[in-house]
């Protein structure tokens, strides 16, 4: 019996990590964490009876505390209650499903506590990938892949040649605005850029697709999965989402992982590695997709991705400034308070202002986090 936590059970990775432990029943959940979606946490808890729940804001954990009496999980709060999670002593693995920054010290936590991980938040190795894998192989813990991309990167490498790795070809949907000038989109709304043309993701998320930050910081999370320069990494826009991605070997062959968009299957391959088992749901059918489009993407309009990829090569602190001011900027946008275009502005102007720390700590990672919602708090005002 396999047994694992979930950070962020309620959001769109974890709740369909339960799908998966619907569908096997060799799967024990021990415990979840969430925000403050305590309505679903409340379900989840009497589905899959977890000894222990944590959420993030106090008063709300109180009020569920009070609802699940009757049951024998325990309910705690705050960043203690998500290290509590994510070092439950009965979990083998940790899915890292939580949204933001505050997944790194949970995710090291767990790391220490010899937790493999199935890591679904970018976060943690994008700002802290040089604390993170190191500290991994310290503890000969796993770091498995969620995300579809990676994960496709990962299944593509299960030959065993890892050094005969040549470049990885990181595969990007185009999002709802590809073939859009930057001219195109400044009149941009909140509901526009929520329409993703083939996947269901939570929202900051889908922003994210849309101005291809979302692929940018997987740029920078590959460079450290799998121990490679940025610039060894090549976005290929390939809008059906058939190609998950693909790896280029010395000898010029290319291995490619494809499939139907369903993040059930990179999660229930993390959950199960090295193993495959049946999962139900879509197969491809290649009469019917006919052909395969892949294209360049367009960093003039979408300058987000060379923010990134000028961040990955620079390392240290400036990946956290990306990121911080993205999570930032993506929240003012959702709550109408800048306008679209406004979020690639704020990113660039963030990290040309911003003196790099070449290695920098936890603390000095989360202080830079700090630092970049002040400015951009401070820069808008009132907004």
């Amino acid at each position: 019996m396999k047994k694992i936590a979930i950070l962020g059970s309620t959001g769109s990775i974890g709740t369909q990590t339960l799908e998966v432990v619907r569908e096997n029943r060799d799967i024990e959940v021990t415990a979840l964490a969430a925000g403050s979606n305590i309505d679903l946490l409340e379900k989840q808890i009497r589905e899959f009876s977890p000894c222990l729940a944590a959420v993030w804001e106090e008063e709300k954990a109180a009020e569920l505390k009070s609802r699940v009496r009757d049951l024998d999980t325990k309910v705690v709060s705050g960043m203690d209650g998500l290290i509590q999670v994510s070092t439950e002593e009965k979990a083998d693995i940790l899915v890292t499903a939580i949204v933001g920054m505050i997944g790194i010290r949970p995710t090291m936590e767990a790391i220490r506590a010899g937790k493999d991980i199935a890591l679904a938040n970018k976060e943690t190795l994008v700002t802290a990938g040089h604390l993170i894998m190191p500290l991994a192989k310290e503890r000969g813990v796993s770091i498995l892949p969620v995300d579809s991309e990676h994960s496709a990167i990962f299944q593509s490498l299960q030959g065993g040649q890892e050094r005969s790795l040549k470049k990885i070809l990181l595969t990007a949907s185009g999002g709802p605005f590809r073939g859009r000038k930057r001219e195109e989109l400044k009149d941009v709304q909140v509901e526009d850029a929520l329409k993703h043309p083939n996947w269901e993701m939570g929202r900051k998320i889908t922003i994210d697709s849309s101005t291809m930050v979302n692929k940018g910081l997987e740029v920078i999370e590959a460079k450290w999965l799998f121990g490679v320069d940025v610039d060894q990494i090549q976005v290929v826009v390939q809008p059906q989402s058939v190609v998950h991605s693909m790896v280029e070997y010395e000898d010029g062959a290319v291995i490619a992982q494809l499939g139907t968009p369903d993040m059930k299957l990179p999660i229930q391959y993390a959950l199960y590695y090295p193993r495959r088992r049946y999962l139900p749901g879509e197969r491809l059918d290649f009469w019917s997709i006919g052909k395969l489009d892949f294209e360049r993407p367009d960093t003039d309009t979408f300058q987000a991705l060379e923010l990134a990829y000028r961040a990955g090569r620079a390392g240290g602190s400036l990946p956290t400034v990306f990121n911080a001011a993205n999570e930032m900027a993506v929240a003012k946008f959702l709550d109408r308070k800048i306008r679209y275009l406004e979020i690639t502005d704020l990113i660039g102007e963030c990290m040309e202002r911003h003196v790099n720390i070449p290695s920098p700590s936890l603390d000095e990672i989360l202080d830079t986090e700090a630092g970049v919602y002040e400015y951009i708090n401070s820069r808008l005002g009132r907004r």
